[in-house]
This record gives C-alpha cells, structure tokens and sequence, in this order.
C-alpha cells in the first residue's frame, strides 16, 4: 500500500502501573485503520473521593469513528480489560478474548446488573484471525492469571510482538510455561518491533517459580496452629489453587471470602481449573469446622475496607472471624499508593495476636512480571529491530530501556501516554501527540474531573460548607429568621464559642447592615451575606469553607 506507514499509540499503562490501553494502525495518513489492545483501569485514590474507577481517556479512539475495527483483550486482569464495560459503549467495536476473560466479562456484566449484549469473539493461544488490517496470532505465556496470551501483530511492514503481561515460570501450578519455541521461531521470521512489559525491569535475576510458592505455603500451613487466612490477588487461580492443595495436603478444608474472588472461581471452575480440588466451604459452615481445620482464602490484600481482610481484622464479619495465635498470610504484592491500606489492617490484626507473614518474611509471593533475565532471555528468542519499553513507571521504563540497549537491540524507543510512534517505514520516531489523560467513572457517570465535580468534593474534604438560607420581603425587610447549616467545621471557635452561632451573627449582621431599600437586591445580599461568612471562618479558623447562599423574596 503507498504510503502506509505502522503505527503505535498508548493511551495508558505507560509511565504508570496500570489502565493499560494501546491502539495500532496501518496505512497511509488518509486512509489508516486500527486496533485497540488492552482496555483496562486503575482505581482511585484518597484524592479522587467518590470515584469507583480511574479510566484512560480514549477521545482519540473514539475521534477514529470506523476506521477503529476491533478491540483485543491479552488477559482477564483489571488493569488489562476492566475498562470495558465503561467504555465500550463509547466505541461498540467487536472484543476478541480468550475463553476464560469472556467468561470473566460475562459475570461482570451479570454481578454489575449491565444491560446489553456486548460481541465477543473467543479466541486461543495458537489460533490466527484477522482483526482490522492485521492478522493477529495468539501465543501462550505464564502470567499470575489463567489464559495469558502475547499477540503477534502481523503487518506488509513487519510483525510486532505484544507481550501483554508475562514471566517464566519452569513449574506453574497451571497451565504451561511461556511458548518458548514459538518466539524463537517469531525470531527466525524477523521481528520489526517488541512491545514489552517493563514491570520488574529492575529487578536482578530470575522469578521462583510458582510451584516453590507453593510448597513453601504448605509448609507454613502445617506448621500454624488454629486458623490459616491467606489473601491475594483474587484473580491469581493457580496460587488459589496451589493453596487450596496445600491446604487438602495436611488434612484442612477450605473456605472462599471475597465477592470478587468466588466470581472469578466460579468461571474458573467452569472451564476446569478447579478440577480435583474439595469444594470450597460456605461462610455459613465456618462454625462447625475445627479452627486447627480450617484455611480461608480471601481478598483483600491491597488493604481494602470493604474487602474480606479487612471485615476480618476489624471482626465486624457476622459469620466469620479470627482469634488470637491465627495465622494470615499476605500471598501478594504491595500496589504502589497501598502501603498506609494494608498497614493499618495489618496493625488491627496485629492488635488481637494474629499472626502476619508477608512476602519479605517467607516465599508467599512471585510476580507475575519478568525479571531482568527473563527479559534478556526474551530479546534473545525474538531478535527485535525496536524495543519499545511500556508498563510501568518511568523508573520501571528506563531500566527497560537500559537493558534493551546493552543487550544490542538497534533502536529502543521510549514513549509515554499519548505518543503516536511510527514504527515502520524508516527508523522508529514520534511523529506526534494525542489526546490522552485519564477520565473517572463516578457511579453511572463517565468524565472529567470537573464534569463529574471531583473538584469541589476535594474543597469540601478538606474545609467543609456552609450554607445559608435569607428570606427578605417586598419591602426589604427580612421575612424570617436566618437559616443556617454547617457541615464538616469544627464545633467551635479557639475562644470557645459555638462556631454556628458565630456564623450566624455574622450573616445576620451583615444582612442587617444593608439599608432596606438596596436589601430589596438579592444579589446584593447575597454578596453581603456570603463575604461576611467566608471572613468570619477565616477570622477565627484560618480556613476558608465552601459557602453557599440562597436568598429568596417574597
């Protein structure tokens, strides 16, 4: 095609962890079409009060129109494909995901009560389809979720391997390792462009394996007295499965908490993941099951308040509960952000004897993200032209970077959010700059910081709000009592006054103050009245509050 050109845009997951999206296109400048890979989130911190979830701005997706042909989903992590159901009805493009994230989208629908049908197409590691302008080939890796799949981006300008999330893992407790030789093969045929996970590029070395988690929980198990609680990632099936074997090995049962983590069992189980395993207990039979037989696996390891854990450590759960000399294992990482979370749940536990292990302590954990030598190993299978650095923080890119360019590679190219990277023709170079950001999802509302008032609540967490009701008649004169409600003050002055009564007085004198006829002016009062209320706070607290008026004439 004349003038085409192979194009790469992220509108998330770089320069961050997390709310991972990419767009590529191919053909030339009037006439290119597109896919999307990834479509994930990120969720809000203290800063974003009221937010359910952090979501990429994909105005420039949706500026494409039709020229966008298909969305592909790598994995069922959150941070992968938990935008979709916000955002596909922005674009209405056809999904293509494994079997075990169509049926992880299909139970979010029904758990979210979602209406409509969205199209899926399933696909599997080793299949081959056709998806907008390029043909797509599926190839297996080991991740921390069942049915990881790199994706092989095949155009008339070369093919570029997406890696999605993936490690090396000799022993998983599901599934295999990484398709080694098929990437040595990509390699043999030529790889233009590799487009990688950054996550642990600072970290030396090689990942335990899975099975080494494993056996080292089990160990662990045997070894407590009274009850085991183990929290991770409800996503990770093969450590849920790992440690319920562990579990059945020295004679425990084991029990589900967490909405999260039953949904994601139930569709694991349904494509036989679970297979062998005794069924899971229900929350209503932890009462007869000896507290030296028991193992609960639950979320909550991000320090969730809602999330199982956390209902644990403050022992406000109406069926379950832990006791002095129980044991909780944390079978995860810290997300940065979560550290101050999972601490002040940890602390709550500590508090009424419970025992904490977490990875630093013994081997409960493995990323799902590959060290540096598992990078190097990478690069050598594939033999890529361009190495182009994405998910992570800068700090987790520029190690990438680093290590692409010792190992030889002959182009690294560094992007962030919003970059529009051409890969082929010519060398690899940024040729311009989209829309990007982030936008929130606030109950049933999707948008902007401003459009969704984050701004204003922020105002009113740190300073609280005053409002104030006037009724003046047609004479100016003022028709009843001043009204006033005050929200999120303190209760009184450093002189020891009622601050509402002080605030009262200083509406009420400064509505007072104005001469009857100009007090005939609502927006006159209003100034008068809200001036004098911003000042007075300030006067005796040195903040000023979120101030609202309302002056009606009758």
């Amino acid at each position: 095609m004349e003038n085409a050109e192979l194009l790469f845009v992220p509108l998330g997951g770089v320069g961050e962890i997390g709310m991972n999206l990419a767009l590529y296109g191919y053909g030339p400048k009037d006439a290119r079409e597109w896919i999307m890979v990834d479509c994930g989130v990120t969720f809000p911190g203290p800063g974003l009060p009221g937010v359910d979830l952090v979501l990429p701005d994909i105005t420039f997706a949706q500026e494409l129109g039709d020229a966008l042909k298909a969305i592909v989903i790598t994995h069922a992590h959150e941070d992968h494909y938990g935008a979709l159901i916000a955002l596909w009805p922005l674009l209405r493009k056809p999904i293509y995901a494994t079997p075990f994230t169509a049926g992880m989208l299909e139970a979010k629908l029904q758990s979210d009560r979602v209406d409509g049908d969205m199209p899926v197409e399933v696909y599997k590691a080793g299949d081959t389809f056709r998806a907008g302008p390029f043909e797509i080939e599926a190839v297996h890796v080991t991740h921390s979720i069942p049915e990881p799949v790199s994706i092989v981006i095949k155009s008339p300008l070369g093919q570029v391997i997406h890696t999605g999330d993936w490690k090396l893992d000799a022993e998983p407790t599901l599934g295999r390792d990484t398709d080694a030789e098929r990437f040595r093969q990509l390699g043999e045929e030529g790889v233009l462009a590799i487009i990688c996970d950054s996550t642990n590029a600072m970290r030396e070395g090689e990942s335990p394996t899975e099975t080494e988690v494993s056996h080292s929980i089990a160990k662990i198990i045997e070894k407590a007295r009274g009850r085991v609680a183990v929290t991770t990632f409800s996503s990770n099936v093969g450590r849920i499965r790992s440690i319920a074997q562990a579990a059945e090995s020295v004679g425990r049962r084991v029990m589900l908490m967490g909405r999260s983590i039953r949904r994601v069992c139930d569709v694991a189980d349904d494509l036989g993941y679970l297979d062998g395993l005794q069924p899971f207990l229900e929350e209503d039979e932890f009462s007869v099951v000896d507290r030296n037989r028991l193992v609960i696996i639950c979320t909550g390891s991000q320090g969730e308040e809602r999330a199982a854990m956390g209902k644990l450590a403050r022992d406000d759960h109406p069926r379950v509960h832990l006791s002095a000399g129980d044991t909780v294992i944390y079978s995860s990482r810290v997300i940065p952000g979560n550290l101050k979370a999972i601490l002040d749940v940890q602390n709550m536990l500590a508090d009424r004897g419970i025992e904490i292990i977490n990875d630093g302590d013994q081997l409960v954990h493995v990323s799902g993200h590959p060290r540096r030598n598992e990078l190097r190993r990478m690069y050598e299978w594939v033999k890529p032209q361009i190495s182009v650095p994405v998910h992570g923080e800068a700090l987790h890119l520029n190690a990438h970077a680093g290590l692409a360019a010792e190992i030889g590679v002959p182009q690294v190219a560094p992007v962030r959010n919003g970059d529009l990277l051409r890969l082929a023709p010519g060398e690899a170079e940024i040729v311009d700059t989209v829309t990007h950001g982030r936008i929130y999802k606030d109950g049933d509302i999707i948008g902007s910081e401003e459009d969704i008032g984050v701004d204003e609540r922020r105002k009113l967490g740190y300073v609280g709000i005053v409002a104030c009701s006037v009724v003046i008649d047609r004479n100016g004169n003022l028709a009843d009592e001043i009204d006033i409600d005050v929200h999120g003050l303190p209760e009184v002055t450093a002189d020891g006054d009622p601050f509402e009564d002080v605030l009262w007085d200083a509406a009420n004198g400064a509505a007072e103050s104005i001469p009857p006829k100009r007090r005939k002016d609502p927006a006159l009062v209003e100034e008068a009245v809200y001036k004098a209320l911003r000042g007075t706070a300030r006067h005796h607290w040195g903040k000023k509050p979120v101030v609202t008026v309302f002056v009606a004439k009758v």
